[in-house]
């Protein structure tokens, strides 16, 4: 078993099955050495999970949650991408993280920690990366917070 394997059954990571697209997007790309995982979402057993907003139905801690859980669906897929060989993973270049608020929410960056902090404790030094942490009026299905992100391969 990997390092990383290992590190996710340490960390009580349980990565779901990777589910299909509801749209007209594939859920990775791979170009050169660059893995791109489309946004994911909150989604737990098909489900969607954190409905509602950050600064209002949900606290901070909540919306870090939220963005861990879309944390552990983009490592579902980057598990399937790379046929579950964790050594093929290089680095986390980059997390897009947006964060369904109010207007006049100014903590997102506090809420894409969840995932940030989490992709370190995987990943050790692989894991920190470039970011942005956005605010937006509204995502998909209601939910709180979508993340995406970008992988280096080996």
């Amino acid at each position: 078993m990997s390092a990383t394997a290992n590190k996710l059954q340490e960390m009580g990571l349980n990565l779901p099955e990777v589910s299909l697209p509801a749209a007209n997007y594939v859920p990775t790309q791979t170009i050169g050495n660059s893995l791109i995982v489309s946004g994911q979402l909150p989604m737990k057993d098909g489900k969607p999970q954190f409905i509602g907003k950050v600064g209002r139905e949900f606290t901070i801690e909540e919306g870090q949650e939220c963005a861990r859980l879309c944390g552990v669906n983009i490592l579902a897929h980057v598990k399937n991408a790379i046929g579950g060989d964790w050594e093929k993973i290089g680095k986390l270049v980059r997390l897009g993280v947006f964060v369904n608020a109010p207007e006049d929410f100014t903590d997102h960056p506090k809420v894409a920690n969840g995932v940030s902090d989490m992709m370190v404790q995987l990943f050790g030094d692989k894991g920190k990366h470039a970011r942005a942490a956005v605010g937006v009026s509204g995502l998909p299905f209601g939910v709180a917070v979508e993340v995406e992100a970008i992988f280096e391969l080996r």
